[in-house]
């Protein structure tokens, strides 16, 4: 196993109490493999180094597991970008139903090459803009996730309208907590000791 392969599964037994599964490992490491590939023709994320791939965004896409009820069952990832956090999300709950929007034309081939390539069923690739689909999206989320590069207090009022009654909205933000119109500020344990991480989160209802 290498490095990267070795630290992700050490932050991961971690942040999910239990190892992760050999058919896990895989399809995050095809995942990786195509991150590392795509990013030498189109910048889609940081670094293309292994580790900080397994640090930055794995791992970090991992934390919203901290937040996210138990009886989540359709999952949201709004302006998905590389797959982040919904893709890491989704190989270790199989059990949901994930969605990953992403405007960006570039962005969204990428997540329909990964999608194909890892074969996880209830998986979904939506290439547009989340307010052309919101007759069909409207209520219907019981959580949306995301890592906001822009203002995080616009972003969450568009997330929460896609809430079904009782969902929730966890968003990765700046590290600096700006005030919220809606929501709050939440600090969990990171996948390492003496590690933080800082989420928006909104609840509906």
């Amino acid at each position: 196993m290498t490095p990267a392969l070795e630290s992700l599964a050490r932050g991961a037994a971690s942040i999910l109490r239990r190892p992760l599964a050999d058919t896990e490992r895989a399809k995050f490491s095809k995942y990786m493999e195509q991150l590392i590939k795509w990013q030498k023709v189109h910048r889609l994320v940081g670094s293309a180094d292994p580790l900080w791939i397994v640090e930055h965004l794995f791992l970090d896409s991992l934390l919203f597991l901290r937040l996210l009820p138990e009886t989540t069952r359709a999952v949201l990832d709004l302006g998905s970008g590389a797959g982040l956090p919904g893709l890491p999300i989704k190989i270790v709950r199989r059990d949901l139903d994930v969605t990953l929007v992403e405007s960006r034309r570039r962005r969204a081939s990428f997540l329909s090459t990964v999608a194909r390539e890892l074969d996880l069923d209830g998986l979904h690739v939506v290439a547009g803009r989340v307010e052309d689909h919101l007759p069909e999206f409207e209520g219907h989320f019981s959580a949306v996730v995301m890592r906001c590069a822009g203002d995080i207090d616009e972003m969450i009022p568009l997330a929460s309208r896609l809430l079904c009654p009782g969902g929730t909205v966890i968003a990765a933000g700046p590290p600096k907590a700006t005030a919220l119109a809606l929501g709050e500020w939440v600090t969990v344990d990171g996948w390492s000791r003496g590690k933080t991480r800082r989420f928006a989160l909104y609840r509906n209802g």
